[in-house]
């Protein structure tokens, strides 16, 4: 496996821009159709802006902390899976894909001035009843402690395997009453977006969303997938592991409901997000332990 090293964050914008332009032929020594590149990506001495950090909790509903929130590493490995995803040797179209799936792990609390070694990798790349998916894995470390690790999925669709496994699957939605109902802004898409940096268009206006098959801009999954964490509380900033599985999206404007169920025996929840005005319309189901 080769490893690039970066030194400087990838720019987003520029990496939606060239994905948004007709494909070509892949360089020499590209990845073979339907094979991973053996190649890594790694960004090296990061530290995390506090103002950004602050914005970033505020619009996430975290309370304002210099502990880096359960989400945030992956604000900042974003970029990197992006840049490998966008490569001509990636397999899948980087424009389409869908974020369906997320597992983060947290071994320690991370302070936003710690110095950050961001690896990200394509993983198991397979059939799936409606398409084709794959893993970025993203870990970060700090003096070469393992600190928070990451696994995003995507799908591209497609023609798809009806036999094929679709992994774990998610717990039912809690039922019962919201422990909480949000009106969601039109501009969330733009307001979440320009604070991590992913703008793409499915997200920034209804225009852009309408040129990519959506009614209406839909909500950042990585915006619900936080802002349902900042609602369980700080016990979310520390040790733990998450599972969310994103299903229907979010269309802004739009309002939801959370639900919650906690087991008090060992501290595990169950969360989901819901459309409020058609419950069984469901966003997002979510493990935290």
């Amino acid at each position: 496996m080769s490893l690039e090293t970066l030194t400087s964050v990838p720019t987003l914008g520029v990496i939606y821009a060239k994905a948004a332009l007709p494909s070509l032929p892949g360089p020499s020594g590209s990845a073979a159709p339907g094979e991973l590149p053996d190649r890594s990506l790694r960004l090296t001495g990061h530290t995390v802006d506090r103002h950004d950090l602050l914005q970033y909790e505020r619009i996430c509903g975290f309370n304002n902390s210099d502990v880096l929130p359960h989400t945030y590493p992956h604000v900042v490995g974003f970029p990197l899976q992006m840049q490998l995803m966008s490569h001509k040797d990636f397999p899948l179209p980087l424009m389409g894909l869908v974020h369906v799936e997320n597992v983060i792990t947290v071994h320690r609390e991370v302070r936003f001035d710690e110095e950050l070694e961001i690896t990200v990798t394509a993983q198991n790349l397979r059939a799936h009843p409606k398409g084709t998916v794959v893993d970025l894995v993203t870990e970060v470390d700090v003096a070469g402690e393992r600190v928070w690790d990451g696994r995003s999925t995507y799908l591209a669709r497609g023609r798809g395997d009806a036999e094929a496994t679709r992994g774990e699957q998610p717990p039912s939605i809690p039922t019962g009453a919201a422990a909480a109902k949000w009106s969601l802004p039109a501009d969330l898409g733009r307001t979440y977006g320009f604070a991590s940096g992913d703008i793409n268009p499915i997200h920034m206006s209804a225009p852009t969303a309408k040129a990519m098959g959506f009614p209406r801009a839909i909500a950042h999954g990585m915006w619900t997938y936080a802002r349902t964490l900042a609602a369980i509380g700080p016990v979310t900033s520390g040790p733990g592991t998450s599972h969310v599985w994103f299903k229907k999206p979010v269309l802004l404007p739009g309002k939801v409901d959370l639900v919650i169920d906690k087991d008090d025996r060992d501290g595990s929840v169950v969360a989901g997000l819901r459309n409020s005005r058609t419950p069984a319309t469901e966003h997002l189901v979510l493990t935290l332990s």
